[in-house]
């Protein structure tokens, strides 16, 4: 396989254990923070996580500002309403706390809190000018990897377009990796997230700009990801599976960073946005259906061969139709084991919104970086088989 050219820079320092959150005082401070504003969910809240990361600030003599009202694929509403909070006090240091809706809301009010504007003024990369605060992120589940990228995904309130900011400097100084956190999760909820950070490794291995780096964190964490939720699944309670999803699925988000996503994602939006479809269930369904359109890319053959020969499944005996054909078994495999199966609405959808989604689909940024050039036409033929018309 060809070598192709990549500029990577770590922008992250990643902190992995049990009870590495007991450290985020200390970290903080060593950021220069002392008005700290604090991003989750009330699901956290309740958990018990904000009480102890507050009573751990306090004892830094760090003064924290809480915005718990996030809500699940935050909006633009959801960055001004933290944004207004934020801006009556006299914020140096961010953290995120929760799952990727919490942290990409955290990034959101960085971006306007630091930059001004509105979100869709940085839609795309490198739009900040100005300096941003310094952000540590806390994922309390194994989905995202949004603590070891640059993007803030923020869904426009109006329009439901999804759109994706990026910028170096909004990427975390700090990633606090506690697998005890994931805990909390209901177990409908770790499927998901996990099935979704499945997705980003398999999705970030073939995309046209993977390189070196991204395939080899996308590698990694497919191997960590795959393992840990096939044994979370059966005990939801083993810290080791849990462990294993959650630094997988931040090493997914590394090679995100350096590769982008693909044509599952871009197809598993608008279903999210106009029929409320859970995340991790959209772009789940869409994976097996992605991969075997994928398969008549040369390149990403030779990828998934390389994943399924990693897990042990294939070898270098196999030829590459058949560790491809027991690439797409286990794909189909987790899938199923997750309980997902094609996504039905309720009702006969009609041609017309077989067309929005197709359209919608194709206009996806990370439709561009599929490994097979796809268009709605092929959209449209994947939705008739997942949703059943």
């Amino acid at each position: 396989m060809k070598l192709t050219n990549f500029d990577y820079s770590p922008n992250t320092r990643i902190i992995f254990g049990c009870k590495s959150i007991d450290d985020i005082g200390e970290e903080a401070v060593q950021l220069g923070g002392k008005h700290v504003l604090l991003v989750t969910d009330k699901g956290v809240a309740e958990a018990g996580h904000v009480k102890g990361v507050i009573a751990n600030l306090e004892s830094c003599n760090l003064h924290t500002v809480i915005f718990d009202d996030v809500r699940e694929n935050p909006t633009t509403e959801d960055v001004n309403h933290c944004l207004q909070l934020a801006s009556e006090h006299p914020i140096d240091l961010i953290i995120g706390l929760g799952g990727g809706s919490s942290l990409d809301t955290a990034k959101g009010c960085n971006f306007l809190l630091t930059n001004g504007g509105e979100m869709k003024d940085y839609l795309g990369i490198g739009k900040a000018k100005k300096p941003m605060l310094p952000m540590i992120a806390v994922p309390t589940t194994a989905g995202t990897g949004s603590e070891t990228q640059s993007f803030a995904l923020i869904s426009d309130e109006i329009t439901h377009q999804k759109m994706a900011c990026g910028d170096s400097k909004a990427t975390p100084k700090i990633a606090i990796l506690d697998p005890e956190l994931t805990l909390s999760q209901p177990k409908k909820v770790a499927i998901c997230t996990a099935i979704d950070a499945i997705t980003h490794a398999v999705e970030s291995a073939v995309t046209t700009k993977q390189n070196p780096i991204s395939l080899l964190f996308a590698k990694e964490a497919f191997k960590m990801a795959q393992s840990g939720f096939e044994s979370m699944v059966s005990d939801p309670e083993n810290i080791a599976a849990r462990s294993k999803l959650l630094l997988g699925a931040s090493y997914a988000g590394i090679a995100i960073e350096n590769s982008m996503l693909g044509a599952a994602h871009a197809a598993a939006n608008p279903l999210t946005a106009h029929y409320g479809i859970v995340h991790g269930n959209a772009v789940g369904v869409m994976l097996p259906h992605i991969v075997r359109f994928n398969c008549d890319d040369s390149t990403s053959q030779k990828i998934y061969a390389e994943l399924v020969a990693d897990i042990g499944i294939a070898n270098e005996k196999y030829k590459t139709d058949d560790a491809v054909n027991r690439f797409v078994e286990r794909i189909d495999y987790l899938v199923g084991l997750a309980g997902f199966s094609d996504i039905k609405l309720g009702h006969n959808i009609n041609e017309a919104e077989l067309s929005m989604l197709a359209n919608e689909a194709s206009k996806q940024w990370t439709a561009n970086f599929n490994p097979r050039k796809i268009v709605a036409s092929d959209f449209a033929r994947i939705y008739r088989k997942v949703l059943g018309c």
